[in-house]
C-alpha cells in the first residue's frame, strides 16, 4: 500500500513507516490507550453489556438495512435502568460485547465539508453500536474516535459510505468531552455499471492499473469508468 500511494505521488509526514510526534501509529500498539477510553465510557454509564451474536441479531430484525452499514440493533440486551451489577458484569474478557446506548430519537447533525448538511436520527438510521468487542479489541468506532483525539486530527477525509459512522462517532466525542474535527466525505469511485470499486467485487487495484499501463496523472485526475472495464477485459 505504501508503494502504491507513493507511486501516485502521495507524500506524508507521519505514519507507521516514518514515525512522528503521536506515535505509535499501529493500532495494535495502542490497545492500552483504547482500553482506558473504554473504561471511561463505561464509568460514565454510556455502555451496556451485550451477549447477542450476529446470528441472534439477524434473527431478531426484519427491516432491511443499507448494504454498506450494520443492521440496527433491536435492543435485546438493553436495559432502561443501569444498576451497578448490570454495568459491571462482563467486561473486555469473555463473550460479552459492550454497546453504546444511543439517545433514541435525537437528530445527530453535522455539516460535511464535501456533501453539506447531514442529519441522522438515532434509533432510526442507526442503533446501539459496539465499542468494545468480546475478543478484547476496540471497535472501529471507538478506535478511530480515540485516535483522532490523541493525534490532534483537525480534518477527517474518508469515503461517503462512512457518513453514518460519523454520526455514531459524534456521540462518542460528546460523551468524552472531546473536540470534534471537521469531516470531508468523498464520493466513492464506481465502475461503468455503478458498482463501487471494492475487493469483494474483484475491482481493479492500483497495482493492476499500474501493470496495465495507467499513469499516476490519470488516476489522480480521474478516469472514465468504461476505460477500467476495457483494461480489465484486456487481461
Amino acid at each position: 500500500m505504501y508503494e502504491d500511494m507513493r507511486w501516485v505521488g502521495l507524500r506524508w509526514q507521519e505514519g507507521p513507516d516514518c514515525g512522528g510526534p503521536y506515535a505509535p501509529y499501529n493500532q495494535s500498539e495502542r490497545l492500552e490507550y483504547y482500553r482506558n477510553v473504554f473504561h471511561r465510557l463505561k464509568a460514565g454509564g454510556f455502555l451496556y453489556p451485550c451477549t447477542c451474536s450476529r446470528q441472534d441479531i439477524r434473527r431478531a430484525i426484519s427491516a432491511p438495512h443499507p448494504e454498506d452499514d450494520e443492521p440496527i440493533y433491536p435492543g435485546t440486551c438493553r436495559t432502561e435502568r443501569k444498576s451497578g451489577s448490570e454495568v459491571s458484569r462482563g467486561g473486555p474478557a469473555g463473550q460479552t460485547n459492550w454497546r453504546f446506548r444511543i439517545p433514541d430519537g435525537e437528530a445527530i447533525q453535522f455539516t460535511d465539508r464535501s456533501l453539506g448538511p447531514q442529519t441522522f436520527v438515532a434509533g432510526k438510521d442507526f442503533g446501539d453500536f459496539v465499542v468494545w468487542r468480546h475478543d478484547e479489541l476496540p471497535s472501529y468506532q471507538l478506535a478511530t474516535t480515540a485516535d483522532e483525539e490523541a493525534m490532534r486530527i483537525t480534518e477527517v477525509v474518508r469515503g461517503a459510505d462512512l457518513l453514518r459512522s460519523t454520526a455514531r462517532q459524534l456521540l462518542l466525542f460528546r460523551a468524552l468531552g472531546w473536540r470534534v474535527p471537521d469531516f470531508f466525505h468523498c464520493p466513492l469511485m464506481k465502475d461503468s455499471t455503478g458498482v463501487r470499486l471494492a475487493k469483494r467485487h474483484d475491482a481493479l487495484s492500483l497495482r493492476r492499473l499500474r501493470a496495465n499501463g495507467a499513469s499516476p496523472a490519470a488516476i489522480v485526475g480521474g478516469w472514465d469508468p468504461a476505460d477500467l472495464d476495457k483494461k480489465a477485459g484486456a487481461e
